[in-house]
């Protein structure tokens, strides 16, 4: 890659809102209001404003020179198309990439928003230097990336690195798609709360599902709670038993894990590398690394504008 940093925009786009950003060499430069999803109905208006609102930092920032676009949802890299946005009604089969280009006259790079976190982190953030590294963004689902031999990988149908849909149970909970013990049932957001209501519930204590969030459960834990304590135990041992397996597969430097789950920093970790070190051997365990993502939520408006601004530069 050239040395000279480009400065491109990016936009993470979310159900409840999207976020633009300009960056160059991966920082963050400045950021503009978000959009509210919601207040747009269909393709044409929300891609309407956000060519508006690269239009308008275009003038304080003259250079950009790319836009990327993160969503989350399946995408053909390759063209810029978005197959379907689960969470965002009317948003299938649209052509983002050739939308969005016509109406700013800039290259656009349209990506799933779980790769472009990865990428972040590639890059940027805590897993710089690396050239294999399987990511994890842990919320209400579980997204996966796949950086193999120092690239983005993503598979026959841009579909590669969707860890939560890996069983943990061959005859466990059903997932999206009629898989057995899929890794999202037993971690994601809501069902960490599920497992926890029903943990007090067994011990005769009464909760709230509001103190059953992974934020609620690990201030819980660091105060002193042996419940909750346990309950990040259970957490690490379905996500070591996926981790091992990947491990095994893929043989990586390093897992990087961002979301609401990696902020109970070492409640989550020290027992997520116990389960996992105990799963593998000595040579795939001993130079692997477990760590939590460095960016939070700008990771994604840094790494799709890294993702832009790379795509020019290749």
């Amino acid at each position: 890659m050239s040395s000279a940093p480009i400065t491109s925009i990016g936009i993470d786009f979310g159900g409840t809102s999207v976020k633009l950003g300009v960056c160059r060499d991966g920082e963050l430069l400045c950021t503009d209001t978000p959009i509210p999803t919601a207040n747009f109905h269909g393709p044409a208006a929300l891609i309407g404003e956000m060519a508006a609102r690269v239009a308008k930092l275009r003038e304080t920032y003259p250079d950009i020179a790319a836009i990327g676009v993160g969503v989350p949802g399946l995408v053909d890299f390759e063209h810029g198309f978005v197959h379907i946005l689960t969470n965002v009604p009317g948003w299938k089969h649209v052509p983002l990439k050739a939308l969005l280009g016509e109406k700013t006259g800039l290259p656009v790079v349209v990506e799933n928003d779980a790769n472009a976190m990865a990428y972040a982190e590639f890059r940027y953030g805590a897993v710089r230097g690396l050239h294999n590294v399987v990511a994890l963004t842990m919320g209400t689902g579980i997204g996966g990336a796949l950086i193999l031999d120092g690239k983005m990988y993503r598979g026959s149908n841009c579909a590669a690195g969707e860890i939560g849909q890996m069983s943990i149970h061959f005859d466990g909970r059903a997932g999206h798609y009629g898989n057995l013990g899929a890794l999202e049932k037993y971690t994601g957001n809501q069902q960490i709360a599920e497992h926890a209501l029903q943990r007090y519930a067994e011990a005769g204590i009464v909760k709230t599902a509001d103190d059953c969030t992974p934020k609620s459960i690990a201030q819980a834990a660091q105060a002193g709670d042996d419940i909750a304590r346990q309950i990040w135990d259970e957490v690490a041992d379905w996500l070591g038993t996926a981790l091992s397996s990947i491990a095994w597969l893929l043989n990586p430097d390093a897992f990087v894990i961002g979301g609401g789950v990696a902020q109970a920093g070492d409640l989550i970790f020290d027992p997520l590398k116990r389960k996992v070190q105990s799963m593998l051997s000595t040579v795939v365990w001993e130079h692997l690394k477990i760590v939590p993502a460095h960016f939070s939520n700008e990771a994604g408006i840094i790494g799709n504008a890294a993702l832009a601004a790379d795509s020019l530069q290749s």
